[in-house]
C-alpha cells in the first residue's frame, strides 16, 4: 500500500502483520501558558467584594487565590493552584500553599488571633443574587439535584440555570451510607435562595423523579415557584370535580402529546 498523507494523519502505512498504521502530525503550537497580571486579580478581587460584601477582607482576598489561580492553573487542585500563585506573585510556594488550606480550617486551626471561620450557608443568597445581576428577563429557573460521590459523600446542590450551565449557589455534602430523609436540607437551601430572587419574577424550580415530594412542591409553589418535577408515567391524577383517578398515560399517551388542568397528583416513585 502506498502511504498516504491527509488533513488529519501524516501517514497510513498498511503493514502485513499488524494492519494499518495510522501516524498523526505532531501539533505545531504549544500550549499557552496563563500569567499572574496584578492589575486583573486586584479587579476580581474588587468584584468578589462587591457581591459578596459580608466577607472580610482576608475572606475574600484567599477566595479570589483559589478562583483566580484555577483559571491560571486549569486544575483545582491544591498543589496546581498554589504553584501558579506562588510563581506568579514571586512569593515562596509552601506560604501560599498554607494560606490556602486555612481556607476551610475552623477557627481553632487558623493561625493569628483575629481568624474566624466562613460559615458557607451566608454566601448562598449573594451568589444567587450575583447571578440574577446577569439575568435577562424575569424568568428564572433554578435545578436541584443529588449526585453521589463514589460511596463517601451526597451533595445536595442548588443550581441557577443560566444560558445554557447550571451555577451552584447552595449546597450541602451529607455521609454517604446514611439513611436519612433530605427533607430537612432541602428546605433550608430553599429558605436560604428566597430572599435573592426579586418579587414578580416568574420562577422555575426542576427536579429529577428521585427527588419528588409533595411537600417539595408545596414548599415551592409556596414561595411563588412553579415545580416542573419529572415523575413516573405510572401515576396517576384526579382533576378537580371528577371523582375517579386517571393514569398519566391516558392525559399523555406519547412524547409531544400535553395535557393542562387542576387536581390532586398520586406519583409513582
Amino acid at each position: 500500500m502506498v502511504p498516504y498523507k491527509g488533513r488529519f494523519f501524516e501517514k497510513v502505512t498498511w503493514l502485513p502483520s499488524f494492519g494499518i498504521l495510522w501516524e498523526v502530525p505532531k501539533p505545531t503550537t504549544t500550549r499557552r501558558e496563563a500569567r499572574f497580571c496584578q492589575a486583573g486579580f486586584d479587579q476580581w478581587l474588587t468584584t468578589i467584594m462587591q457581591h459578596l460584601s459580608h466577607l472580610s477582607k482576608p475572606q475574600a482576598t484567599v477566595l479570589a487565590f483559589w478562583s483566580f489561580g484555577m483559571v491560571l492553573a486549569r486544575a483545582c487542585a491544591l498543589t496546581a493552584v498554589s504553584h501558579g500563585l506562588a510563581k506568579g506573585m514571586k512569593r515562596k510556594e509552601q506560604t501560599v500553599r498554607q494560606q490556602l488550606r486555612e481556607w476551610d480550617y475552623d477557627t481553632p486551626r487558623k493561625r493569628g488571633a483575629k481568624r474566624q471561620a466562613l460559615h458557607v450557608e451566608t454566601c448562598f443568597a449573594p451568589l444567587l443574587g450575583w447571578v440574577v445581576r446577569w439575568w435577562q428577563g424575569t424568568p428564572w429557573a433554578l435545578a436541584i439535584d443529588a449526585t453521589t460521590l463514589g460511596q463517601r459523600f451526597v451533595v445536595l446542590a442548588v443550581s441557577g440555570v443560566y444560558r445554557g450551565c447550571a451555577i451552584p449557589v447552595a449546597w450541602v455534602i451529607l455521609p454517604a451510607g446514611a439513611k436519612r430523609a433530605w427533607r430537612r436540607e432541602w428546605l433550608r437551601l430553599l429558605r436560604r435562595l428566597h430572599r435573592a430572587i426579586p418579587r414578580g419574577w416568574t420562577g422555575i424550580v426542576l427536579a429529577d423523579r428521585g427527588l419528588y415530594a409533595p411537600w417539595l412542591f408545596r414548599r415551592i409553589t409556596r414561595r411563588g415557584g412553579h415545580p416542573l418535577l419529572r415523575i413516573n408515567t405510572a401515576g396517576r391524577f384526579r382533576p378537580t370535580g371528577v371523582p375517579c383517578w386517571r393514569p398519566f398515560l391516558r392525559l399523555v399517551p406519547r412524547p409531544g402529546t400535553s395535557w393542562r388542568g387542576v387536581g390532586v397528583v398520586r406519583a409513582s416513585l
